[in-house]
């Protein structure tokens, strides 16, 4: 006897296609997870060696640092001091000619907002002077010359006025301050600040300057 040739009918062929397909399939899904995967770790690799040399160079080269003011002279530009007795009146008139200079000694210009100079009598404010904004280059240092005048009539309240012209010695203080930012790579702002008070003792008969102490206070 001969066996009957088998034959395969469409539905059997048509699942061994199938069949056969599904390894080919699973193989490219698995071959483009693997690219994804490749892909997204170069990405981050990048990504944190970017991050990592910003930092770097934020805590190295570009490290913020103090600006540093100095108070290089101080001057009279006028004075005039007088008392009547009857009635008890004070006439006062004081006027400084500051030189302050502001180093600014970071690789990065500083950028300082408006600010103001002062004259201060024990503790209150009795002239001051507007610093108008601006900018330090990197390595520059700004110069600045102020003129303060005491305004009378803030010291006519104050008895120990009187006290200090009599006895020929006015004690004033200076104040300045300066505050602004740094931009580090575009991606920072650090703020920054420097304020300088010089003590001073007027010798109101000589008209001129007989004690002077500065003290200074910078802040990142």
């Amino acid at each position: 006897m001969h066996a009957k040739p088998k034959h395969t009918t469409e539905e059997e062929h048509e699942a061994t296609i199938v069949t056969a397909a599904i390894p080919a399939s699973n193989h490219r899904t698995q071959t483009s997870n693997r690219r994804k995967c490749i892909c997204i770790s170069t990405t981050l690799t990048t990504l944190l060696a970017i991050a990592l040399l910003i930092l770097i160079l934020a805590l190295t080269v570009f490290k913020t640092k103090k600006p540093i003011t100095t108070v290089n002279s101080v001057t009279i530009n006028d004075i005039n001091a007088t008392i009547n007795l009857i009635p008890l009146k004070i006439s006062i008139n004081i006027s400084l000619d500051i030189k302050i200079s502001v180093k600014n000694p970071n690789k990065i210009g500083i950028t300082y907002h408006n600010s103001s100079a002062a004259l201060m009598y024990k503790g209150r404010d009795v002239g001051n002077v507007p610093i108008p904004a601006g900018k330090i280059g990197s390595g520059d240092t700004k110069q600045m010359k102020l003129t303060l005048t005491v305004f009378a009539d803030r010291l006519l309240s104050d008895v120990d006025v009187y006290g200090d012209v009599i006895s020929g010695n006015f004690m004033l203080s200076s104040y300045t301050r300066i505050y602004g930012k740094v931009r580090v790579l575009n991606l920072f702002n650090i703020h920054v600040s420097s304020t300088s008070t010089c003590d001073l003792k007027i010798d109101v008969l000589n008209r001129k300057i007989v004690y002077q102490r500065c003290h200074y206070k910078n802040k990142v």
